[in-house]
């Protein structure tokens, strides 16, 4: 039965039988047959199906049971791990999911060194907003999502483990006095900011209700590496992970910000469901590289 929650699984998630077949490598028939398995087995409709539109909708008793396949899906692969952990190479998989500064400032070196040390662990990352990084934790396609600020949601476990800082960047180049700074030499700006949806811009909004800024104008970029470049090129200002800045000092000026700009980096897990060891593991590398960062 496990070959058809898995099937079960890829079905709910992408609300259609020839993808989800694709997903896994099976043909639509069997994708079909495993489903009516399902529903045979657990005497319920799971799907619903309109045959003349071509479209499948989920019933609450489908939803429910997704739910629970998640949880034996995730508890088969913890003994899997325990299992592998008792022999002599630490084998597992891991499907991350990480926010864009997080994943492009963050995570690199840390990924080189977690699968030096255990080259056997396979790992899946999905680099999106903070915002579709939750939703998918939320739903258990990822087992770990690593993001930015504080959130408020109680449909996942959020623990923190890093402090970044936000600060004002603009280009050298510019006719602004990092040295001597004040606000009237902002506020006729263009600023650059990230997508709605972001941590980063989250702060930068913060920043121009606080202090009354209203843009000259603003550019929307949808990678960090895009903001520091459009910055780099005197195209505006913005507010930016200190990681970001720091990444290349020599052509980005900043301004240091108060505590209200400090943000911290979390990881989040679905709620109700026991991350594996692999998973656990994971954490507990990340925690002490995280930790070494902010000595």
């Amino acid at each position: 039965m496990i070959e058809e929650f898995k099937t079960f699984i890829a079905v709910v998630e992408h609300q259609n039988f020839t993808k989800a077949g694709e997903s896994i490598n099976l043909s639509q028939p069997t994708v079909s047959t495993h489903i009516k398995n399902l529903e045979n087995y657990f005497n319920t409709t799971l799907i619903n199906r309109s045959i003349k539109q071509k479209t499948i909708s989920i019933t609450d008793n489908g939803y429910l049971l997704y739910k629970r396949a998640r949880e034996i899906i995730t508890s088969i692969e913890s003994i899997k791990d325990e299992l592998n952990s008792m022999s002599n190479s630490i084998k597992g998989h891991i499907k991350i999911g990480a926010s864009l500064t997080i994943a492009e400032y963050f995570l690199p070196n840390f990924l080189a060194l977690f699968s030096s040390k255990y080259p056997e662990i396979e790992l899946e990352m999905l680099i999106e907003n903070t915002h579709k990084i939750c939703d998918k934790v939320k739903s258990s396609n990822l087992d770990i999502g690593l993001v930015e600020g504080t959130l408020a949601s109680f449909d996942f476990n959020q623990k923190f483990f890093f402090k970044d800082n936000m600060v004002l960047t603009f280009s050298p180049k510019s006719d602004i006095d990092s040295g001597n700074f004040n606000l009237d030499s902002i506020k006729n700006k263009k600023w650059i900011v990230r997508e709605d949806g972001s941590g980063t811009r989250e702060y930068l909004n913060i920043f121009l209700s606080t202090h009354k800024i209203t843009p000259k104008q603003i550019m929307v970029l949808g990678s960090n590496y895009a903001v520091k470049e459009a910055i780099k090129n005197n195209l505006g200002i913005s507010i930016i992970s200190k990681l970001v800045t720091d990444s290349e000092p020599d052509y980005l000026s900043t301004v240091s910000l108060d505590d209200t700009y400090n943000r911290y980096f979390s990881f989040i897990t679905p709620k109700g469901i026991n991350p594996s060891n692999t998973t656990n593991l994971f954490i507990d590398e990340l925690n002490k590289y995280a930790a070494s960062l902010n000595k």
